[in-house]
């Protein structure tokens, strides 16, 4: 690839002659050194440069990657990691990444298998003998040179007597491929961490799928942690030695030293009569934290439901903080998984309609609700709050979504069916738990004055039970009113968890047969009108203020989770009566309204595969109008909308604005926070926050930061596609973070970092 305007003609000396690659963190180039000798310069983007934390990230992976230096590794030449642009030079490795190559050309198998997995462990071997731990053993981390396998980009290697670098509360890595300890304790983690990391590529090497897959990186992490490994295709002369790399344990795996002795004495064809039910197609990609892309050139070394249980709360009682946290984006549920694959962390889903007016309660109108009046108070006697509400699973944490109605805050999500909380002072007063297996995604239906709406999911020794329902509760005494059973193909149609929304005093589900929209009073329960989906379709409910949407996709589409010619259907509010169709060209995401008009973010597919977004298309409901606009580029990430503004959150902190209206980009700003979910609009302000709890707050103007917080807790970073984490209760932020972690706090008065 050759270099751009405004590219350096030369880095520490180096004269440049191509570039290889560019991602969130910086930029690969192809240099010489004096000899002719061709290096690979890793040089970091200047946003970074005044980042702390970051230079001490970038200076450990320089030490790192200076102690390795086997035959598997590549080595370092030169670095600067004080220069005002930090930059690294490695020796140039020619040859894909494995993730590359497989997603190409499908698994390896025989002696090509087996050459792979003992060089591997070489590398292994060598790391760890120098004190080492890699802590991102993945397939994007190997490249596969002529000479054999390399191990590159030690990032968040550390040494075994340092301490993790968690001061960003950041759980660093990819989930399908880390080890449960460093999931659960990543201070803990050590060289038999990276062998559970091996053992999982070579599951993926040999079958083109990992042994802990999922349509999402944090399901992945779940079963990580507490699923034994799907490992049917994996030949079986190498399965034996894989199975004891995933011990759950670290104590019951090899050290590299062993896993080579057990390697070396596999057949050299790993016994090709094997019968194997190997996929060869493109593997699934996973959403993953990257610090820089995959190039398109070949790659150097660059570095359950029973009624819910009521727990009644006394005022001033205080919930102990829970020990394990990942954030919840997509679906949990193993039986749901096949019907939602759509990749809807890569296209950015699931956020529950809290209001009529848009999704997440805050984006949805002109002026939506969610905006907090300028100098709005704060809740009487508010005092700034942390607290943590258990949900009815202890093995899986949820994190939850929130709405504010005066001084009650209402939060659900996970095993949460619901919570009612003060908002001065986070004490709860009732919580609705569910039994089963959380849908990750779903939170929040909604509420209305005297009814909260959540899910609730069936447990897993109760089969007679609905796999989820919709649950209402008294908004004062948390007491059950009423329940349904919900369908469950909105992420398949819209791209979004929403089977069901509150309009008004009104709440609209979809049947359990996912046939039909059917309406109720949300106290009561009462029926007030059914509609019934067009023939061979399936539908979701979308809001477009205060009107009613529904969009849906043929059967065939859907079953084959390709969605590329949705229809939209207006929806009469008393009648449930469906209006004439609106068709609309490509895979959409919708994002809330504009002038009136319902806009949807364009996905950009890259084969079968969703990689972002690359236009806008708006409809006008009443006029059946709708126009398309290209974007400038193909932004990936999680986008979001708030008064008549589109954003896209990177994975690395780049938040970008777009006009809905014409596509434009109106300024794009580099923020602290990597997998920030947002934006929640508040009085001169846009809120973004991650899983940490790490909050960011911009101006809508022209997208300067106001103030940034530090995190409050450990979560995965890099997230793509979750729903607005903050909530605004007149001038109180509120913030949930994983762990079912909540936190306030005053935006006038933000905690201080540090």
């Amino acid at each position: 690839m050759s270099l751009r305007a405004g590219d350096p003609a030369e880095i520490g000396g180096y004269p440049l002659e191509a570039r290889l690659g560019s991602g969130g963190m910086g930029t690969v180039f192809l240099a010489r050194t004096s000899s002719g000798r061709p290096v690979a310069i890793k040089l970091i983007h200047p946003q970074f440069a005044a980042d702390d934390e970051f230079r001490i990230r970038f200076r450990q992976e320089v030490a790192a990657a200076r102690q390795v230096s086997g035959a598997f590794t590549a080595a370092v030449v030169d670095a600067a990691p004080e220069a005002e642009q930090p930059w690294m030079a490695t020796t140039y490795i020619q040859g894909h990444t494995l993730a590359r190559r497989i997603g190409t050309k499908g698994p390896l198998s025989g002696a090509e298998l087996r050459r792979l997995a003992i060089g591997l462990a070489e590398a292994l071997r060598d790391i760890h003998r120098v004190g080492v731990v890699h802590r991102d053993l993945k397939p994007s981390n190997v490249v596969l040179s002529p000479e054999g396998p390399r191990v590159i980009d030690f990032g968040i290697s550390r040494a075994v007597d340092q301490q993790t670098l968690t001061i960003t509360g950041r759980v660093i890595g990819t989930p399908p491929f880390m080890s449960p300890e460093q999931l659960q304790a990543p201070r803990d983690v050590g060289p038999r961490s990276d062998v559970f990391s091996l053992g999982t590529l070579l599951a993926y090497s040999a079958t083109g799928h990992g042994p802990f897959d999922a349509e999402s990186p944090y399901i992945a992490a779940y079963q990580v942690v507490h699923r034994e490994p799907s490992l049917e295709d994996v030949p079986v002369a190498l399965r034996t030695v894989v199975e004891s790399c995933l011990a759950k344990e670290p104590n019951g795996r090899p050290s590299a030293d062993e896993l080579l002795v057990l390697l070396r004495d596999l057949p050299a064809d790993l016994g090709q009569i094997d019968a194997r039910g190997v996929g060869a197609g493109r593997t699934r990609d996973m959403v993953t934290e990257h610090h820089f892309a995959t190039p398109a050139t070949p790659a150097p070394a660059t570095p359950a439901p029973a009624a819910p249980t009521i727990t009644p709360v006394a005022p001033d009682t205080r919930s102990a903080d829970t020990l394990i946290g990942r954030r919840l984006r997509r679906r949990w549920r193993p039986v749901f998984a096949a019907a939602v694959a759509v990749a809807v962390a890569a296209i950015g889903g699931g956020v529950a309609a809290l209001t009529a007016g848009g999704f997440g309660g805050n984006s949805g109108g002109d002026k939506g609700n969610s905006r907090a009046v300028r100098g709005a108070a704060l809740p009487d006697d508010f005092k700034p709050w942390h607290e943590t509400v258990p949900g009815g699973r202890e093995d899986i944490p949820d994190e939850l979504r929130c709405l504010a109605h005066g001084d009650a805050l209402f939060c659900g999500g996970g095993s949460v069916v619901a919570t009612r909380i003060r908002a001065r002072d986070g004490s709860r007063v009732w919580t609705a738990k569910s039994p089963g297996v959380p849908v990750d995604g779903m939170h929040l239906v909604g509420a209305t004055d005297n009814t909260v709406l959540g899910y609730r999911f069936a447990a897993q020794d109760a089969p007679q039970d609905p796999p989820n329902e919709v649950v209402a509760l008294d908004a004062n005494t948390g007491r059950e009113l009423w329940s349904v059973p919900s369908g469950a193909q909105s992420t398949a149609v819209t791209g979004r968890t929403q089977d069901a929304l509150v309009t008004g005093s009104v709440v609209v589900t979809v049947d359990a047969a996912n046939s039909r929209f059917e309406a109720r009073n949300a106290h009561s329960g009462q029926v007030t009108w059914t509609s019934s989906f067009p023939a061979g379709t399936q539908c979701a409910p979308v809001p477009v203020g205060s009107q009613l949407v529904a969009m849906c996709a043929t059967d065939a589409e859907v079953n084959a989770f390709a969605v590329r010619h949705p229809t939209l259907y207006p929806v009469d509010r008393a009648s449930g009566a469906l209006g004439r169709p609106i068709e609309v060209n490509g895979r959409t995401v919708p994002m809330g309204v504009a002038n009136g008009r319902l806009v949807l973010l364009q996905v950009h597919m890259e084969g079968t595969d969703p990689a972002g977004y690359d236009g806008v298309t708006r409809v006008d409901p009443a006029s059946r109008k709708v126009t398309y606009s290209r974007l400038a580029k193909t932004y990936a990430g999680t986008p979001g909308m708030a008064d008549s503004t589109v954003y896209v959150s990177g994975q690395t902190g780049l938040v970008t604005a777009l006009d809905p209206a014409t596509g434009r980009k109106k300024w794009s700003r580099q923020t602290g926070v990597e997998g920030a979910a947002g934006p929640v609009a508040g009085a001169g302000a846009l809120y973004f926050s991650s899983a940490t709890g790490r909050v960011v707050a911009l101006s809508p103007d022209d997208g300067k930061p106001l103030w940034t917080t530090d995190p409050q807790v450990d979560g995965l970073t890099g997230q793509q596609g979750a729903s607005p984490r903050v909530t605004l209760a007149g001038r109180a932020v509120i913030v949930a973070a994983a762990k079912n972690t909540l936190f306030a706090f005053d935006a006038q008065k933000p905690p201080k970092p540090g």
